[in-house]
């Protein structure tokens, strides 16, 4: 038996106390230790590119059921709806909510984001400073994912909360902040039953799949799913943005001279410093990693950040490097649960970086300022990030 719990293996190696270089750790591991196996726990870890990618394309044998809560069946193991089913029901469940996340669905917010995003510059640059986590990226990335799921910002207080807590380290604040998400989101269901709206909530409740209508608990957990992915990983992407270019300076100097190199950099950025560092998966019958026997019921946490730099996939993979072709990078994620709201992600950062670009010569991080990261098990990023700004 486990001797740990999940949330007790979740706490080995906590992403967010590894400060600003963890890097350094899954390069030692990759070269010493890259499957590393605990027997006594039922526990393997991956670090390098191959191993990562395999295992994100097998969702039979390395399941998703329980991610989020350690639980493989019942209602707790699906927390979170797809991100925590397997196929087959995934791919049904998955390719519905998509349709809100095409290219031509997404293209459609583009006047919106630059509106959101010129408003919040106007309003926080005067003083010739800006923290780009808490005055721009945290409410753009509410403001835009809210618009989409037809959701009122007038708790958004209350949804930054509950969403630090889910992704937090507390299991009781976990377990709280899941609750108080799903019991809002049910009473707001009642109410767009009553009228429904243009907004994603609304189409949930209309659709079928196989000929039946959702339950409301997959609509909650859609519901959920989106807020949370919409919101703190884009935060925390645009944060990690500027956290690279002020880093690599020259690099920052080369895209203010060519902004065409925008979606080049933000590649290079989720390859680079990622926002999800691991994901776990559980191994649903007895196999080998590499000559490494693993049974049915380990936990097996893949390293993504780390598979990013793997030397053995990547030239030069410690330089930053904007114009680097191809970038097969899994900072999204890979297979069927790559990150369903990335090309918004991409959107809202593409935008935010324009603007920022055509606003200011430069942009300058405030080094006095500490860096202080989030805390998360999974997550790497920074709760504030204020920095410089010169007018052109």
């Amino acid at each position: 038996m486990t001797t740990l719990s999940f949330y007790e293996l979740q706490q080995i190696h906590i992403v967010s106390g590894m400060g600003l270089d963890p890097f350094s750790w899954y390069k030692q591991m990759r070269t010493t230790d890259p499957v590393s196996v605990d027997e006594q726990n039922r526990l393997c870890e991956l670090f390098r590119y191959e191993e990562v990618r395999a295992l994100l394309a097998d969702p039979l044998l390395f399941s998703s059921r329980g991610m989020l809560t350690g639980v493989e069946e019942g209602e707790e193991a699906e927390r979170g709806s797809i991100m925590a089913i397997d196929p087959p029901r995934h791919n049904k469940l998955r390719a519905l909510v998509a349709q809100a996340f095409t290219p031509r669905a997404i293209a459609k917010l583009t006047d919106t984001i630059r509106g959101i995003v010129n408003e919040l510059l106007d309003a926080s640059t005067t003083s010739g400073t800006l923290d780009v986590i808490r005055d721009l990226s945290l409410p753009l990335a509410m403001r835009v994912i809210s618009r989409t799921l037809g959701v009122p910002l007038t708790q958004q207080a209350d949804f930054e909360r509950w969403i630090a807590d889910a992704i937090g380290t507390s299991p009781e604040k976990a377990v709280a902040a899941w609750e108080a998400l799903e019991g809002y989101m049910h009473g707001l269901l009642a109410q767009k039953r009553k009228e429904r709206e243009d907004d994603l909530i609304s189409t949930l409740l209309d659709a079928e799949v196989d000929g039946e209508l959702l339950s409301d608990r997959e609509i909650v957990g859609f519901c959920v799913l989106l807020l949370g992915t919409g919101f703190e990983p884009v935060q925390y992407f645009i944060g990690n943005l500027f956290l690279c270019l002020d880093e690599h300076p020259a690099a920052r100097a080369q895209l203010w001279a060519d902004p065409s190199l925008i979606p080049g950099t933000h590649e290079e950025v989720l390859r680079f410093r990622p926002v999800i560092h691991r994901i776990p998966r559980r191994v649903t019958r007895d196999t080998e990693i590499c000559g490494k026997p693993l049974k049915a019921g380990y936990w097996v946490f893949a390293w993504l950040a780390s598979a990013n730099r793997d030397e053995e996939q990547w030239s030069n993979p410690e330089v930053f490097d904007i114009q680097r072709s191809p970038n097969p990078h899994l900072g999204s994620g890979s297979g069927i649960h790559t990150c369903l709201g990335a090309p918004l992600a991409r959107l809202e950062a593409k935008i935010a970086l324009e603007q920022i670009i055509e606003r200011f010569k430069d942009v300058q991080r405030i080094q006095e300022a500490p860096l202080q990261f989030i805390t998360s098990y999974h997550f790497h990023g920074l709760q504030h990030l204020p920095v410089r700004v010169y007018k052109r």
